[in-house]
């Protein structure tokens, strides 16, 4: 399974890029326009990610922006909305107006609230339908 991680935060991305280490690869980016930007080349290299985690509060490119950018670039390659990435918010933030902008105007599929625990991390990846094969 092909991850991208985008978050400003060092320790989260740690977190996340061990927690995902034995499922496949996993790609970091520090803010929204990297994000943007290796989530398009891997679509345009026929590489797509199957896994976005992707947290609300960033410089540059806010989680909400780059959500809806993620989205528009999957309507511009023609993915289907069955084969669309899971993207999952990941923040310190709960139950808040971006928290509600990130599913109904981003179509971001889950929400984890930080500090992030492995076992509650695997289980909504279960959830969401994410088959984790160790590699």
């Amino acid at each position: 399974m092909k991850c991208l991680i985008i978050d400003d935060d060092f320790n989260s991305r740690m977190i996340l890029k061990k927690f995902l280490q034995p499922f496949g690869r996993s790609d970091v980016v520090t803010d929204g326009e990297e994000g943007v930007l290796a989530f398009q080349r891997a679509l345009a290299e026929k590489t797509p990610y199957r896994l976005v985690t992707l947290d609300l509060l960033m410089p540059n490119s806010d989680g909400q922006q780059t959500l809806r950018e993620l989205r528009e670039i999957e309507k511009e390659f023609g993915v289907d909305e069955k084969d669309s990435a899971k993207i999952i918010i990941i923040s310190g933030l709960d139950n808040t107006p971006q928290l509600h902008d990130a599913f109904s105007l981003g179509s971001a599929t889950g929400y984890m609230v930080k500090p992030i625990r492995r076992k509650a991390f695997l289980e909504e990846l279960e959830k969401l339908g994410v088959i984790l094969v160790k590699k």
